[in-house]
């Protein structure tokens, strides 16, 4: 008797509409390494980056040249002198948590294109790229702690 594989519990789509699917999600997010790659080339015109924790979690360790613009507190006032004309690129802590998906969410409701940081500035730290750090704040740590930084 033959296990049929899991994989395959669900068919693989066709390829047209598989491309289709993975140009969307590339238009949605963005690696790291993508990012670090701009910043580092001087290719940063065109979009902003933007921490949707808390300004804790902002202070504590942040993608340099970042703004803090909490999910929490995006409001058609807080958000009226952004520019629309640009991408605004969203992260948070990490793949477990969704601040990213729900700051770019709350542009995105207020009219602005967003895109989303895959892994947030967890993924950022472990491919060892820099962050900013404000120079009285402590250092978030990896290890888990019972409040969210959103």
């Amino acid at each position: 008797m033959t296990t049929e594989p899991r994989i395959l519990m669900f068919p693989a789509l066709d390829s047209a509409t598989a491309a289709a699917h993975l140009r969307a999600e590339l238009a949605l997010e963005v690696d790291p390494d993508d990012l670090v790659q701009d910043l580092t080339s001087d290719a940063q015109h065109g979009y902003v980056i933007v921490e949707t924790r808390a300004a804790e979690a902002f202070a504590s360790a942040r993608i340099p040249g970042a703004i803090n613009l909490p999910y929490r507190d995006m409001t058609p006032e807080s958000v009226s002198e952004l520019d629309r004309g640009l991408v605004y690129v969203c992260y948070c802590e990490s793949i477990h948590c969704n601040a990213a998906t729900k700051g770019a969410l709350k542009l995105a409701e207020l009219g602005f294109k967003v895109k989303r940081l895959s892994g947030g500035i967890t993924a950022w730290q472990a491919a060892g790229y820099p962050v900013d750090r404000d120079t009285l704040a402590p250092a978030l740590t990896s290890a888990p702690t019972p409040r969210c930084a959103c």
